[in-house]
């Protein structure tokens, strides 16, 4: 965690040589972000289960603005790197950690300090125990989420509710997997060259 977090602090002050102030996502800038999400289970043997995870994002914003009207936004691709997983289960808790090489995010264009955004991505999660209980130590981890960055100077803020399913995809029987809903809090950066 403390190698995580001197890495994650590190990024931050080597980027600030080169960017300027904080305007939101730009084309050919960069979302740097640490973040921790927690939810819970949402439906059938698995809903009593809780998550918690801690990670952090790094994003390459591809596209300027562009879209019709209210859909009008830039296209960021992104990898999320997991160092902490928890997964609470009836009787035992998984530690574990994950790597997201996706995520596909729309930020949607906006002119104030407040920048919607929809994400969708996956990738693997590896634990300690089996999670569900009973079936595998890797597991896969597609997701879908709605949030918001609030922009302030330098630096933003994001909230954002996220849908994540986590399943073996057949690698073991039984499989039943895990639905869960979280919220997600960050801290982070977008910076664009001069």
């Amino acid at each position: 965690m403390i190698k995580l977090t001197a890495l994650v602090g590190l990024l931050f002050v080597c980027s600030s040589c080169t960017v300027r102030a904080q305007d939101g996502p730009q084309q050919r800038g960069h979302d740097l972000q640490i973040w921790t999400g927690g939810g819970h289970g949402t439906n059938g043997s698995q809903s009593g289960d809780g998550v918690f995870n801690i990670g952090a994002r790094y994003g390459w914003i591809l596209t300027d603005a562009h879209g019709p009207a209210f859909l009008r936004g830039r296209f960021e691709y992104a990898v999320d790197v997991v160092p902490l997983f928890i997964v609470a289960q009836s009787t035992n808790t998984a530690y574990g950690f994950g790597v997201n090489p996706f995520a596909l995010k729309w930020n949607f264009d906006s002119q104030g300090s407040i920048v919607p955004y929809v994400d969708i991505g996956g990738g693997a999660l590896f634990t300690n125990v089996k999670v569900p209980e009973g079936t595998s130590h890797v597991n896969f981890t597609p997701t879908g989420a709605f949030g918001v960055h609030f922009l302030r100077g330098n630096y933003n803020w994001s909230a954002e509710v996220r849908y994540m399913h986590i399943s073996n995809a057949g690698i073991s029987r039984p499989n039943p997997g895990v639905n869960t809903i979280q919220v997600r809090l960050g801290f982070g950066r977008f910076t664009q060259p001069k």
